[in-house]
């Protein structure tokens, strides 16, 4: 449901334009060094204010309301929290429409109605600011794991300037792809069979708005790949291998090389652009059209939000490999 791990558990609350937003972190060890400033530095990279992203500016100042006493952890719950200010619900009165590509359809049926669907609600890429918190706790828990990631393509071009302006020219919208590399992943992480390395990332993965698929190593070349081509001689006695097509994996535990993975992302939902659509209210198909505030491509801010949630599933895959193995 809201909750994700095992034994580093991240639970968020809120909503895109509900007063507040935050996460609860529950098995973050104590005694760790945490204060306001360490959130800064992701949180930045995450606003908007670039070309092709949103007009919607929220400060973005997060609250330690638990878990942390002078600056320590505690070991007890953690809460982070995020007031909303930059609030709009009348942008989100449709008079009888479904925003084609969102989840308010599904999200309206699901709850009976009852939801808060302004922004998108909890389906929104706002949530997010609430998993890069997340991760900065868990980041904490990693020693010397470095995760890092980059936009490789948007709109099916690694030099996306001008597509990125043909797209906001036409009030249309694109999508990209990022890719994650993590150093320094000691030999183990991960629990076979449903706890696989690839299955805890991917499940954080995927809770990020707006992710379609995501692949390790060279997962869809392998397809076409024979064994002899595919396969990663070992090269020493430490795991190191003459090549990584397999991201960095064996088995579903790490092997000790950097681990990689690509996330694809769509392409925004909200878009300027007239559309035909249903409308429940009238029940008939009409044209439909979506004012308000839209990232043009919102895989520009993801990076950031990628690596986080890498974190809180590796903190969490630590947590099980530990208590384990005591």
């Amino acid at each position: 449901m809201n909750s994700f791990g095992r034994e580093f558990k991240v639970s968020i609350y809120g909503g895109s334009h509900s007063e507040q937003l935050g996460v609860f972190i529950d098995g973050c060890d104590a005694g760790i060094d945490l204060n306001i400033t360490d959130f800064e530095p992701m949180l930045k990279r995450r606003k908007p204010g670039d070309f092709g992203t949103t007009t919607r500016i929220e400060q973005d100042m997060p609250e330690i309301v638990s878990g942390v006493s002078n600056g320590i952890t505690t070991g007890a719950r953690i809460n982070i929290a995020f007031n909303n200010q930059d609030i709009r619900h009348e942008d989100y009165e449709f008079d009888g429409f479904f925003r084609p590509g969102h989840a308010d359809f599904t999200t309206f049926k699901k709850y009976k109605g009852k939801k808060d669907l302004s922004g998108g609600g909890q389906a929104s890429g706002r949530m997010t600011v609430a998993l890069v918190a997340a991760g900065v706790v868990a980041q904490k828990m990693l020693d010397n794991v470095e995760i890092s990631s980059n936009i490789i393509e948007i709109g099916g071009q690694r030099d996306f300037d001008d597509i990125l302006k043909i797209a906001y020219q036409k009030m249309d919208s694109l999508g990209g792809i990022i890719i994650c590399n993590v150093k320094n992943l000691p030999i183990g992480f991960g629990e076979p069979f449903f706890d696989s390395l690839e299955s805890v990332i991917s499940h954080a993965i995927f809770s990020i708005p707006g992710i379609k698929a995501i692949e390790f190593g060279e997962g869809i070349k392998a397809s076409k790949m024979f064994g002899s081509e595919y396969n990663d001689p070992i090269i020493d006695k430490f795991g190191k291998t003459a090549s990584n097509n397999t991201g960095g994996i064996n088995g579903g535990i790490s092997n000790g090389n950097d681990v990689y993975f690509r996330v694809y992302v769509r392409p925004t939902a909200s878009i300027g652009i007239e559309q035909k659509t249903y409308n429940f209210k009238r029940e008939k198909i009409e044209s439909f059209k979506i004012n308000g505030r839209h990232d043009v491509c919102f895989t520009l801010r993801l990076p950031p939000v990628i690596e986080a949630v890498t974190a809180f599933a590796l903190a969490d895959l630590k947590m099980m490999y530990r208590n384990n193995n005591l």
